[in-house]
């Protein structure tokens, strides 16, 4: 089992838990209260700096219920932690733009993250055919 250190910059958190069998996913919570208008963007203080595991990445992203409860997303859809950002005042934030005029209240969870593999050592080979079929362009599966 891979270990990550994690120093918690707020108390006033819960203290996060290894993943149950529902998901693989972790909770993230505010480590502030925040006040946001329609169209403002912020970085909200999630309270933890994390050292990661060699080869490893960590992805946030929103809950599923984080914009029907705060009106906020992530304006770069998931964010990427890789593991340099490990100090201990690199503290975890979640990228957030509000639609709607919201309050998000110290321990909300706000979003989620997860453990991923590093890209694996790849390289790349130009050809002037790849010899496959086209499937119509990106974006031709249409909506049935």
């Amino acid at each position: 089992m891979e270990e990550i250190r994690i120093k918690y910059l707020s108390s006033k958190i819960d203290k996060i838990k290894a993943p149950d069998k529902k998901s693989d996913w972790i909770d993230l919570r505010a480590a502030q209260d925040v006040t946001m208008s329609a169209g403002e963007y912020r970085l909200i203080p999630l309270g933890v700096a994390m050292e990661l595991p060699e080869g490893y990445e960590a992805h946030v992203a929103p809950r599923s219920s984080t914009f029907k409860n705060f009106g906020i997303i992530m304006p770069n859809s998931v964010g990427v932690i890789d593991r340099s950002f490990c100090g201990d005042n690199d503290e975890w934030c979640m990228p957030a733009f509000a639609l709607r005029d919201t309050e998000i209240r110290v321990n909300d969870r706000i979003c989620q993250f997860r453990i991923e593999k590093n890209q694996p050592a790849i390289g790349f080979v130009e050809v002037e055919s790849l010899g496959n079929p086209d499937r119509s362009g990106f974006g031709s599966t249409g909506k049935n």
